[in-house]
């Protein structure tokens, strides 16, 4: 399994790049921030999943740790593969994935080319379950977040990689910092960490 790639920049394309390692060239899909971290430079780093199937192996590439995990977390609801949860990461960042499915926004995840309302509504009722957010699922963005339902909040930067400790801290930073909503506190709380 192919977990991590770091090494020469080779080519890139809107979503791809060709990393060079050791004298092998790996081609890799690229998330939309992975892109952005590699996008112009030299040489760069990915953390990678790798998909194993008959017709071919396929790479895809992260910014980070986290962002891995919410694709993994993406390709766990039926009818999301690969190719969709690369597809959502690239056109919706990791902050947006998680407060569209935190306040139930099945019209931003309906956004992304490809994705259909049921499957956007299956998203949001599993990875609610899976990520613990207990929410009842408001799809206004500007949900008003009172102190009970921080642990919406909470819960999705915890589904993002960060221990409660952690991300106890951020949601406090941001509610001190004057951010209202799951999407927002989500928001300044990454930015805090």
């Amino acid at each position: 399994m192919i977990a991590y790639l770091k090494g020469n920049i080779l080519h890139c394309t809107l979503d791809s790049c060709i990393i060079e390692v050791n004298g092998v060239g790996y081609e890799v899909l690229l998330s939309g921030s992975a892109h952005d971290c590699v996008s112009g430079k030299t040489t760069g780093a990915v953390y990678t999943y790798m998909q194993v199937r008959e017709d071919g192996v396929s790479l895809f590439g992260f910014s980070s740790v986290e962002e891995k995990n919410l694709f993994l977390q993406l390709i766990s609801v039926s009818g999301v593969g690969p190719k969709m949860g690369i597809g959502i990461l690239s056109q919706l960042s990791p902050v947006d994935v998680v407060s569209a499915i935190a306040t139930g926004n099945v019209k931003k995840l309906c956004s992304v080319k490809g994705l259909g309302k049921k499957t956007a509504e299956r998203l949001v009722l599993e990875l609610k379950e899976k990520m613990g957010i207990s929410g009842t699922g408001n799809e206004s963005e500007g949900i008003e977040l009172p102190g009970e339902q921080d642990d919406d909040a909470v819960a999705a930067l915890m589904s993002l990689g960060f221990t409660r400790a952690e991300a106890l801290v951020g949601v406090k930073k941001a509610k001190n910092a004057g951010a209202n909503g799951v999407e927002e506190v989500i928001m300044f709380a990454l930015r805090s960490m």
